[in-house]
C-alpha cells in the first residue's frame, strides 16, 4: 500500500495535538483521511502507543472542536507490513463552519484544506459561513416578506394550465406560501403577481463590463412568468447559420440552448435569494449565468458535478417540478459539463457562475459581430422582429399598444401578428381579452 499526501490525504509520522487543525480543515472543505504512523514521504513507521493515541483523538474530537463533529469522524487501525497505522476518516461537515474551540471563530481557529496544507480562512469567508449557521434549510418559506401587495392570479393560471385542481382554501398552505406564523413568506413574494424582485438580462458591447449595450428587467412579476420571459429572450439571441450544401442541411447555433436553459433554471431554483438575484450577462463571445450562495453546506463539489441535487429552496424546487421546468433526473449540470466541460462552471463560497462560450463559426459569419440580436432564422421582417422584442418585454401588450408604440397602422400590426403565428414564432395563451402572447421560437 502506497501513501501520498493529497488534498484529502494527510500523513503523520506520530500523533500530536496539532491534528485538531487538520480535522477542522477537512470538516470545512471536502473531508479527508489522516494516517498516523506514516512519514511525509510515505514510509510506514507504525504507531507504538495505540490505545493512548485513540484516547487522545477521541478527546480532541469531543472537546476541542465546535460544533461537535463526532458523527462525522471514524477511527480504525490497519496493518501495513505488520506495522499498525491509525486511520482517521473525516467527512465533509454538515454545518457551514467548524473551528478549534481555543481560538473560536477567528482566522486562527477556522482553517480549510488547500492542496496538501491547512490554510487560515479569511475574515470574509468566516463571516459568510458563520452567517449560514443561522439560515434555515429553506429560508424562503420561513422568512417573512416585507412586500404587502401579494396576489397569485398568474400562479393559479399556471397550475390550472397544467391540470392541477386548486383548492382555494388550501392553495397557499399546500404550496408553503406562508410561514409557521401564518404570514406571507419570501417565496410568496417571488411568486406573487407583482413584487420588487428583479431578474436582469444585460448585454455588454465587448468581452468585459466596461460598456453596456442593453439591460432588460424581466422581474417584478410572478417568478414563473419572469423565467419564461427571460428564457424567450435568451432563445431569441441564439443565432443560427445553415449549411444547405449538405443533405440533410446542417444548422449551427450560437450556443447550446439546452445547456444555457439548464444553467438559468439552476440559478433561479438554487439561488440564495437572501443575498441577491441571479444575473444573466451576454458578452461578445460568451454568456455568463451567476447565482449567489455557492453550494449548500451539505453538498460536495463531486456530488454537484455528478448531478446529485441538494436543493437550497426545496419548496420552490417543488413548484418548478410541478410546472415541468425541472426534473428529478439531475441531468442539468452533467448536460453543461458534457457540452462545455467542468471549466465552464466556477464554484466558490459566495456564488456559482456558468460560462457558455459562443460558437466561433457562427460569430465569424457576416453581420454577427459584437452585437448579437434577434434572429431566429425565419426571414422575419423588421416589424416582426420589433414585435417580438416588445412581447418578450411585456407579453400582455395589445395590438393597439404596439401599433401606437411603433407608429404603424393597426392593420399593419395585425398582419404582422398573423404572419408570426403562421410561422410558428408566437402563440396566444388564454383568451383574447385576458390572455398573453408567448414567443415559442
Amino acid at each position: 500500500m502506497q501513501f501520498v499526501e493529497t488534498n484529502n490525504v494527510e500523513l503523520k509520522e506520530k500523533f500530536t495535538t496539532s491534528i485538531c487543525k487538520e480535522i477542522v480543515s477537512f470538516l470545512n472543505t471536502d473531508g479527508g483521511t489522516i494516517y498516523i504512523g506514516v512519514k511525509d514521504d510515505g514510509t510506514v513507521v507504525g504507531v507504538t502507543n495505540i490505545d493512548e493515541t485513540f484516547l487522545s483523538i477521541g478527546e480532541i474530537v469531543s472537546t476541542q472542536i465546535e460544533p461537535n463533529p463526532q458523527e462525522l469522524i471514524k477511527n480504525e487501525i490497519i496493518y501495513v507490513n505488520s506495522l499498525p497505522v491509525i486511520v482517521i476518516k473525516v467527512l465533509k461537515g454538515t454545518d457551514s463552519l467548524y473551528c478549534q474551540k481555543k481560538y473560536g471563530y477567528s482566522t486562527n481557529g477556522c482553517t480549510i484544506r488547500i492542496g496538501t496544507s491547512c490554510r487560515e480562512m479569511s475574515q470574509q469567508q468566516i463571516k459568510v459561513r458563520y452567517g449560514k449557521k443561522f439560515f434555515d434549510s429553506d429560508l424562503l418559506t420561513t422568512c417573512k416578506t416585507t412586500y404587502g401587495n401579494i396576489s397569485f392570479k398568474t400562479l393559479k393560471i399556471y397550475y390550472s394550465e397544467k391540470g392541477f385542481h386548486l383548492d382555494e382554501n388550501n392553495f397557499e398552505v399546500n404550496l408553503n406560501l406562508r410561514n409557521s406564523s401564518g404570514e406571507y413568506n419570501k417565496m410568496a413574494e417571488l411568486l406573487s403577481d407583482n413584487n420588487f424582485v428583479p431578474l436582469i438580462f444585460v448585454k455588454f458591447k465587448g468581452e468585459d463590463k466596461t460598456s453596456i449595450s442593453q439591460r432588460s428587467d424581466y422581474g417584478n412579476k410572478c417568478l414563473l412568468f419572469a423565467y419564461e420571459q427571460l428564457k424567450n429572450r435568451i432563445s431569441s439571441e441564439n443565432i443560427c447559420i445553415t449549411d444547405t450544401t449538405v443533405r440533410p442541411r446542417k444548422d449551427t447555433y450560437l450556443f447550446d440552448f439546452d445547456s444555457v436553459n439548464e444553467a438559468v433554471v439552476n440559478a433561479i431554483v438554487h439561488n440564495d435569494w437572501s443575498i441577491s438575484e441571479p444575473l444573466v450577462s451576454f458578452f461578445s463571445n460568451r454568456i455568463e449565468i451567476l447565482s449567489h450562495g455557492g453550494l449548500p453546506h451539505n453538498q460536495t463539489l463531486d456530488l454537484f458535478y455528478e448531478g446529485i441535487s441538494v436543493p437550497r429552496n426545496i419548496s420552490l424546487m417543488r413548484i418548478f417540478l410541478n410546472m415541468g421546468i425541472v426534473e428529478h433526473t439531475g441531468h442539468g449540470i452533467p448536460t453543461i459539463i458534457g457540452k462545455y466541460g467542468k471549466e465552464s462552471i466556477s464554484v466558490n463560497d459566495n456564488y456559482i457562475k456558468v460560462t457558455i462560450p459562443f460558437n466561433e463559426d457562427v460569430l465569424n459569419q457576416q453581420n454577427v459581430g459584437l452585437n448579437v440580436g434577434l434572429n431566429v432564422g425565419l426571414n422575419l421582417t423588421n416589424t416582426e422582429k420589433e414585435i417580438i422584442t416588445i412581447i418578450l418585454t411585456n407579453s400582455n401588450s395589445t395590438i393597439e399598444k404596439i401599433s401606437s408604440e411603433l407608429g404603424f397602422a393597426k392593420r399593419t400590426i395585425e398582419r404582422a401578428f398573423a404572419s408570426l403565428q403562421s410561422k410558428g414564432v408566437i402563440e396566444r395563451i388564454g383568451s383574447k381579452k385576458m390572455g398573453r402572447w408567448k414567443v415559442i421560437k
